[in-house]
């Protein structure tokens, strides 16, 4: 096995589901990096914009700091994970409140090179 280096970008506090990211996050997982970029870019759902933020900001990472080529790159690993929950209420009838609860989400995009076939 060679010493594939993993590069990586985190975007933390989106003010967004997780659910709903995990639903854009699932569409460029294991594709090539700018074929990734691509997908985001005609995505129609509101999670694609901060996703697609961070994967440019992941391709930047591996081009400035560890001198990667663009074009190897491919999402190895991207999840979407729970933030901190703001609650909220809204007051209702009858004396009582309904809870409203504003959830967020840690994105994490991690890209690595692809593998020269040996031979």
């Amino acid at each position: 096995m060679t010493d594939a280096q993993d590069v990586r970008a985190t975007g933390r506090f989106i003010q967004m589901s997780p659910q709903k990211m995990r639903l854009v996050v699932d569409l460029i997982r294991g594709r090539q990096a700018n074929d990734a970029l691509e997908i985001l870019k005609f995505t129609t759902n509101a999670a694609a914009r901060p996703i697609a933020k961070i994967l440019r900001s992941a391709i930047a990472n591996a081009e400035e700091n560890f001198g990667l080529s663009r074009d190897e790159l491919f999402v190895d690993r991207v999840f979407a994970d729970d933030g901190p929950t703001r609650r909220w209420r809204r007051f209702g009838a009858r004396g009582r409140f309904k809870p409203l609860l504003r959830r967020s989400s840690h994105v994490t995009v991690i890209l690595r090179e692809r593998e020269q076939a040996a031979g």
